[in-house]
């Protein structure tokens, strides 16, 4: 087994290909680039995608992998590593993008692209059914050609879209944050007919912050451990706390036991008086192009514990919500988490 780029991938070469030769049997640790693929093509048929992810099916079980270069693999067959959904379904999966004009909207066009899945189309302002990929001024017409919409878009669009989606029957990706509870309401209403991800953060990597935290607001009593939660981000944002934030705090009061909005302190101004055992303090920074940094700071008289997580570009929740995309797309109807996608 070869360690790339942090995950290990073992393979096995499948017994249909057993006697392809020599090469189709041993790589001998060759590190793979796409002029390299003709070696294993008697196994395997091999694509490769322009932000260098590979996508790779077996001739007798048609599974999909991807991995970053470079990837060195020690002998072909059976992955262990990455999702793993049909080829064809991957290929034939129409994508919906609201909002395709955004900053989000053209990360996702490349993503999907990249993905070798289809841009159904898109929602804009200015949107008229034309175009390649087609644009839409109305998020209904956007349903009907899509086997499932992902949505970063705003505040405003989330209840009427959450009603266009489940009666088009169309699963939804929500990246949306700001939401009021008539938006949340409509999200529930709506996961009664499709299923959709809702997520303040499609990062990885914030998701496994978001559980650690938990954890170890369960593990230290609040009464010896302070928690306060900071957040930075690009001068452009328009919510504050971010999504992100308020759900370390969620994380933070479901470990305790608590409701977030019974201890949430934000914004803390003038005379305030001492801390309150228990409280989650929430505090904003606005600036420059950052695109994301949080942290949450647990601190006792004796010590202190941060998690942290930066984010340096912004395709990394684009690539998420592709990856929740594809894992949402046959599910039942309800309301998922990235941490189910995840297994968290």
């Amino acid at each position: 087994m070869e360690e790339a780029g942090g995950a290990c991938i073992a393979v096995a070469q499948p017994a249909s290909a057993r006697n392809a030769g020599a090469k189709a049997k041993r790589l001998n640790f060759k590190t793979l680039r796409p002029t390299d693929f003709s070696i294993v093509s008697q196994t395997f048929k091999i694509f490769v995608t322009s932000n260098h992810k590979i996508f790779g099916v077996l001739s007798n079980a048609c599974l999909v992998f991807y991995h970053e270069f470079p990837l060195k693999i020690r002998h072909c067959g059976q992955f262990i590593a990455g999702p793993k959904i049909p080829y064809t379904t991957l290929m034939t999966l129409r994508i919906g993008i609201a909002g395709i004009t955004g900053r989000m909207g053209k990360l996702l066009v490349e993503e999907v692209a990249a993905a070798q899945a289809v841009c159904a189309g898109g929602t804009s302002r200015h949107g008229d059914g034309t175009g390649t990929p087609p644009r839409f001024d109305n998020i209904a017409q956007l349903a009907a050609i899509s086997d499932l919409v992902i949505d970063f878009t705003t505040p405003a669009t989330v209840a009427p879209h959450a009603a266009a989606l489940a009666a088009a029957g169309t699963p939804w990706v929500l990246g949306t944050t700001g939401l009021d509870q008539a938006a949340h309401a409509a999200i529930t209403a709506a996961a009664a007919r499709i299923p959709i991800i809702a997520a303040p953060n499609f990062s990885p990597g914030v998701n496994l912050v978001l559980a650690l935290a938990r954890q170890l607001a369960a593990a230290l009593p609040p009464a010896a451990f302070d928690a306060e939660i900071l957040e930075m981000h690009h001068r452009q944002k328009r919510d504050a706390p971010s999504g992100t934030a308020l759900a370390l705090g969620e994380a933070v009061a479901a470990g305790r036991g608590v409701n977030l909005a019974d201890v949430m302190v934000s914004g803390r101004a003038g005379e305030t008086g001492p801390r309150a055992d228990g409280q989650i303090g929430f505090a904003t920074l606005r600036g420059g192009q950052i695109f994301g940094s949080h942290s949450l700071i647990m601190t006792a008289a004796d010590e202190q514990i941060t998690l942290t997580h930066h984010a340096f570009d912004r395709r990394i929740f684009a690539a998420g919500a592709l990856r929740a995309a594809i894992w949402l797309h046959a599910k039942p109807p309800g309301l998922y988490a990235m941490a189910d996608v995840l297994g968290l």
